[in-house]
Order: structure tokens, then sequence, then C-alpha cells
């Protein structure tokens, strides 16, 4: 390489590459902690709020002028201020002027501005008019009265307010949120009137504990209003740490049979709200609900019309589950982190957020009263020497009209100072009247009254608080609104059960012998007409209501719960089971249960062993299922039974059958009632010691006295047993083999009582 070519860093800094990425990153970092992201203690305000409202001050926009065009503002303020986008400058602005996101909105704005439903629909900067509101007046107030350090611009060409001299602890009142870089700020808005109050406390009493304090500030104050029900003792946690979450909830009332809701949860939105409810009622998840309407309007900004399907129906049931499955019921983060007075951001409790914005009030109200003195002190020395001037007229106008400079010659005449002699020297001619010589002296007497109010305030605390106090309760007197957020404290809410949310109407559930399950609308379907695919058939129905849980029964005696509604309708083959369930190996199903939860049903194995249970001890959301009924090895789970009509009487007969044709019919107070288990021996079979051609029991009924039993064997062949040849011939003990069925009827498939056998037995 030529020497021409070579570079030359002689004078040039080197640095590390990970040591320059480092400190540039933190300097970025820096940069958007401080200036950017976070508010400050002091005023509340990020530096582009802060701008734009000194901007629109600059602009003559207070609250009692006419309204400027927004564009006018935001040009001023990416100008002079802010060298950022104007989309997002504009934004800010739009924020301060809504109502349904500042507690205390401190810009008036004139337009469309947004809603609560989607804040981000405001106009565009050129159609607007803004002002400041007479709120924003607190934060400018003492502006001009050497309250506050004064920085250089972007540029360096003007001077902007390092911060604002708030007269009320806008952090608290408005809040703020953030995200800055590895850290953000939460802090919710609170109400004027119990911030003042909790502040004049501190100033009376300072070592006043957080309690204390929240006897004042019982919790946030949302302007969207609704219920806040989060446990006091979780709200003092907050605000002792400066983190955490609240509950708050949308309030309502009754209005005839209609639900009102009057107010949302923070940030929450009534459209969105209602499209929720709407889709559970499109859903088929909400049936209690008919109507739904949204009648907000400027006199009332949150008037949501539900309307229930009847009065009967409990309203807090209803709105506690759509507080659990809509934005009805909202979390809000709290994060009090903000810049301090010492200009770091630290999470700070709400104590020693108060504690440290009365210190920069008191400092404020410190700097204005000497910023006042030494005005005052000014105009006392300039009185001093106008005043020896008319004493002494006709001399001042000798030496004015015969020196050539007569300011340094006034001064040593007169012993005055430069300021004093200047001030003559600017005296007009129609002030030399006697009548001035009055004014002074009762300008004078005046001054100093002042200035010693002045200096005795300045060095007694007592008086600066009592200053400070009183212009606290002046401004909390003009500002100062009822709360909004209603402070209750209740459960979280729950979603109603799944079957509380459906349809109470009659189905049949259907199982196929290869496991396929549909529900058929209500109870005259004869499921054995049904279609079923190629190669099944009907294996077991139940009657049941569409809102009721069904149970599915295998082979190896495990329940598995689904609800009714959730199966396909019959017009269709069903679903398979085990698409649902998660059989063990082999196991095949093999009945189906439905109806009252507390139902009697009599579950039995081929082992010949049996009990009666009801379905709601066996109702599980796994979807291994529960055990239920213990069968042996080799053996299986036959279809469960009931009584068909509603009630279980006591004097029900429990009807057995085996394979080789033995039936046996005794009282079914012998059976126990257990919730899982083996049972009892209801027939007596080999039981669990198989052997190839063993008998097994195949079916089992449950009879009522006088009904008739009718026998299905193989072949399609049927066979009807009377009532009293039942009671003759197969009554017997439990566990016996039985007696013996006709020669062509003894290989059953199944045995079932007749539906009209009591009606005939009554005829006969």
């Amino acid at each position: 390489m030529s020497e021409q070519n070579q570079l030359d860093f002689e004078g040039i800094e080197k640095l590390p590459l990970a040591k320059f990425t480092e400190k540039a990153y933190l300097d970025y970092s820096m940069y958007v902690i401080l200036d950017r992201a976070l508010p400050h203690i002091a005023d509340g305000l990020k530096p582009v709020q802060r701008r734009i409202i000194y901007a629109m001050s600059e602009l003559g926009l207070s609250a009692q002028s006419k309204p400027k065009k927004s564009a006018r503002t935001i040009g001023d303020v990416l100008g002079k201020f802010h060298p950022h986008g104007d989309s997002a400058c504009y934004e800010a602005m739009v924020h301060m002027a809504q109502s349904f996101s500042y507690r205390y909105p401190t810009v008036d704005g004139h337009g469309n501005w947004g809603s609560p439903d989607d804040p981000k629909s405001f106009a565009a900067m050129r159609y607007t008019e803004a002002r400041l509101t007479a709120y924003a007046g607190t934060l400018l107030s003492e502006l001009g009265s050497g309250t506050v350090a004064w920085t250089q611009n972007f540029d360096g060409t003007l001077e902007e307010p390092a911060l604002l001299p708030a007269q009320l602890p806008n952090l608290l009142l408005n809040g703020a949120t953030g995200i800055a870089v590895g850290m953000s700020t939460d802090v919710p808005p609170h109400n004027l009137g119990e911030v003042v109050s909790a502040l004049v406390r501190l100033i009376d009493k300072p070592e006043t504990t957080l309690r204390g304090i929240m006897s004042h500030i019982k919790g946030p104050d949302f302007p969207t209003g609704g219920e806040m029900i989060s446990p006091r003792e979780e709200i003092a946690n907050i605000y002792k740490t400066g983190n955490g979450t609240l509950r708050v909830r949308a309030t309502w009332e009754r209005e005839g049979q209609d639900i009102i809701i009057t107010g949302l949860p923070f940030q929450a939105s009534g459209s969105k709200i209602l499209e929720q409810i709407a889709a559970q009622m499109r859903a088929k998840k909400l049936p209690m609900v008919e109507d739904l309407r949204d009648e907000s309007d400027h006199e009332n900004p949150t008037r949501l019309i539900i309307s229930p399907r009847s009065n009967r129906i409990d309203a807090d049931d209803l709105m506690s589950h759509l507080c659990a499955t809509t934005d009805l019921e909202r979390t809000v983060r709290v994060n009090l982190n903000v810049i301090g007075l010492d200009g770091r951001p630290a999470v700070r409790g709400l104590k020693e957020l108060l504690t440290e914005w009365l210190d920069f009030r008191l400092a404020t109200v410190r700097r204005r009263l000497e910023y006042r003195r030494d005005r005052v002190q000014e105009r006392l020395h300039v009185l001093d020497g106008l005043l020896v001037a008319y004493l002494n007229i006709d001399r001042v106008i000798k030496i004015i009209r015969e020196e050539d400079e007569p300011k340094p010659v006034l001064m040593k005449k007169f012993k005055l100072s430069d300021i004093q002699a200047e001030a003559i020297l600017n005296l007009r001619l129609r002030n030399l009247a006697k009548l001035e010589e009055m004014k002074i002296r009762g300008e004078q007497a005046e001054l100093q009254g002042e200035l010693d109010d002045l200096l005795k305030t300045l060095k007694s605390k007592a008086r600066l608080n009592s200053l400070v106090r009183g212009e606290l309760l002046e401004a909390a007197e003009k500002f100062a609104d009822p709360r909004r957020t209603l402070i209750v404290e209740r459960e979280t809410a729950q979603a109603l059960d799944e079957t509380e949310l459906i349809p109470s109407e009659p189905v049949t559930v259907i199982l196929s012998a290869r496991g396929y399950a549909r529900a058929a609308k209500g109870r005259d379907v004869d499921p054995r007409s049904l279609s079923y695919k190629s190669g099944d058939a009907f294996l077991s129905a139940a009657y049941g209501r569409s809102n009721q849980q069904a149970l599915f029964i295998d082979s190896k005696g495990r329940a598995y719960t689904l609800v009714a509604h959730t199966l396909p309708s019959s017009r269709g083959h069903g679903d398979p089971l085990t698409g649902r369930f998660k059989p063990a190996d082999g196991a095949t199903f093999c009945g189906v249960m439905a109806g009252d939860p507390e139902q009697w049903w009599l579950v039995a194995s081929d082992a010949g062993y049996g009990f009666f249970v009801q379905p709601q001890e066996l109702f599980s959301r796994v979807k291994a299922g529960k055990a239920m009924l213990r069968v042996p090895d080799g053996g299986r789970a036959l279809i469960p039974v009931t009584v068909a009509g509603e009630e279980f009487a006591e004097d029900t007969l429990v009807a057995v059958v085996g394979s080789a044709g033995h039936l046996l019919v005794f009282p079914s107070g012998e059976v126990p009632e257990m919730a899982r288990g083996k049972g009892i021996k209801l027939l007596g079979v080999p039981g669990a010691k198989y052997k190839a051609g063993d008998e097994k029991m195949v079916s089992a009924a449950l009879l009522e006295p006088g009904e008739n039993l009718e026998v299905y064997c193989e072949g399609g062949r049927k066979m009807l047993l009377k009532w009293k040849e039942i009671e003759a011939r197969y009554t017997g003990e439990r566990g016996r083999r039985g007696t013996l069925l006709p020669k062509n009827y003894r290989r059953v498939e199944r045995i079932e009582p007749e539906a009209k056998a009591r009606e005939d037995n009554a005829d006969e």
C-alpha cells in the first residue's frame, strides 16, 4: 500500500467497540428515562406535555381566550422546544384534552378529540382547536415569579422552564403512564379534594402514617368512574410499596327489568364490551340475555343496556359472569416510578410522594416570596430616590438643565444610587405634581407593610406552612369535585358454570357400538331408527337436558364427563369419543348415563357384581376419566340402567340375566349405594374365575311392582314376561343363579321393562 493511501488516525480518539456501544446505549437509556418517558414528581409532566402547556401559554391560549388551531400550537412546540414527530406530539396533546383519559384535563379541545370507544379516532390537528383549561393555570400562574429554573431550548435560541411551578400535585391528580428503557411507570389518577386533604394533614402533622393518609385518600379515582373492588389491605400495600395491581369493575343499576351500566373501568371501551357480550350470545353461551343497546350520549357518557330474558334471572349472578368474561372488570397496574427532586427515577410509596411534593411546593413558594421580596425592595429603593427628587424638585431641575451629564451629579449631590438616578431622569413632566409625593408615600407605606409580612413569612416555618396550606385549600375549593370511582370491597367476579349458560332443553344422548356419540333434541326419538356408519349400530341411550352432564362408561369401568350440548346433533353419525377422551388400551365405550345428577343408576360388570351410584359422584374434567366400577381381568362393564320414571321407589326391583338364560329378580334395597368399587354379587355366575364357555351376566333392568319385562334374544326373538309370572317364578335371593327362561329364549341379549305394563296390569 502506498503512503498516499494510508489512513492517518493521529489526534483521533480511539475507543474499543464494546466500550463505545455501552456508553452510547447508556446515554440513550438515560435520555429516554429522564427526558421522554417518565414524569417528574414536581409537576407530574413529561417533557412533551410540559412544552405543550408552556407553548400554549406563550401563544396566549388561556382559559379565557379564544382557541386557536391545534396545528398552530404543535408548530410552535416542534419549532421551538420539542424537535420530534408531529403526530406523536399531537397525540400527547389530544390525551391531555380527553376527559376520559385525564381526571383533570389541561387542554380544552374544540372539535373531534376522540371517544372512550376509540381514543385515537380524533381529527387531524388542522381541523381541531384548543386552549388551556382553568386547571392548567395552577401549573403556570407562578411561572414569572422566579419560582423555577430555566434552560435553553434544543438550538440555544430560546429558554424554556425546566419544571412548571405546580400549585397542586398534578402527578397524583392526573396520573401518568410511560415505558422507558428497563423501567416503566403507571401512576393512577386521584381525587383532588382527597389529595389536598391529605396534604393539609401532612402539613399540620408531618408524622402522619400511611393509615392516616389513607383516611383521606381512599384509593385512585378514575375519570370513567366504575368501582374499585380490591381489598383495603391490597390498596394499602400498593401505597406502601409503590407496586401492585388493582381490580376495577363497572357500575350498574336496575331500571325495570333492564340492567343499566353507568360506569366503566379505566380505559375500557363500551363498544368492545358490547361486542364481547354479543359474541357470547351468538355462541349460545348467554341464554339469559335477550337484547343489548348502547344509549350513551353527551348527558350520559356511559349508558349500556342489557335486557335479560325474564325477571327471574338473577342480575347479580349475570353481571358477575359478564365481569369475569368481558372488560366489565379489569386489572389496573400501579407502578409509582417517577423522577424525584434529586433528578433520579425511583419507585416511591404514597407518603413519600406527598412528602417530596410538599418539599417542592414549600421551596417553590419560598422562591416566589424571595423573588417578590427582592422586587419590593427594589421598588422601595426607587421610591426613596423619587421622594428625594420631589423634595428637592427645583435643584433637580436645575441640575438636569445645566449639566451635560446630570446623572453622576445627582448621584453625588443627593447620595443616590445609579438605579435611583436613572428613575429620576426617566420621570415625565406630568408626574411632577404635588399629588405624586402623596402617591409615593402611600405606595411606600403599602410596600413596606408587604415587605415586613414577606420577611416574617420567610423567617417563620409555621407562617410558610400556613401560606401553602391556605393556597392548597383555595385551589381545592375551586377545582375539587366528587369522587367518581367508588371504593367497594368485593370478591373477584366468577364466571358461571358452563351448564348454567346453556339453554335447558330435553335431549336424548345416543351411544353407538363403535363409540360414536350424538344428542337428539327431545325425548320422543327412537335411537334404533337412526342411521349409523357401516358396521356400526345402536348401543345405549339416556334422557337428559342440554345443560346437564352426560357420563360415558368404558368397558373397564371408568366414567367420562361431557356436557350434553357439546355433542353433535342426531342428523349426523356423531363424533368418536376417543377424540375427546383418553381411555385405557383395549377399553371400549359400553354405556351412557344422563339426566338428574342425583338420580340412581345401577352399574354392574359381566362378573355379576354391581351397585347403585349417582352421576354427581362421577363428574370429572380429566380426559382419562374417573374410576367407578372395578372390573376383573377379562371382564367388561355392562350398560348402566335406571328407573324409567323420575322417582326411585323403595319397592323397586332389580332384574338380572345370565348368558345361559338364567333370570333373577330381587329387591333393590339389597344392593348398596356406592361412589366407586366392585359392588356386591347380583347374579350367581363364576365371576372373576373366567373359563371358556363360563356363564356371564349379560344385562340388568330395574322394575317397579306391576311392570312387565321384555326379553330380547339373539336372532331377533322377543318375549314378554308378565308381572304375575315374574313374581311367581323368577324372584329370589340376590346372588343366586336364578331361574331358566323358556328353551328358545335363553340366548338373551338384553332385558328392558315394558313401557305400558302397569296400565295393562291395572286393566286386568
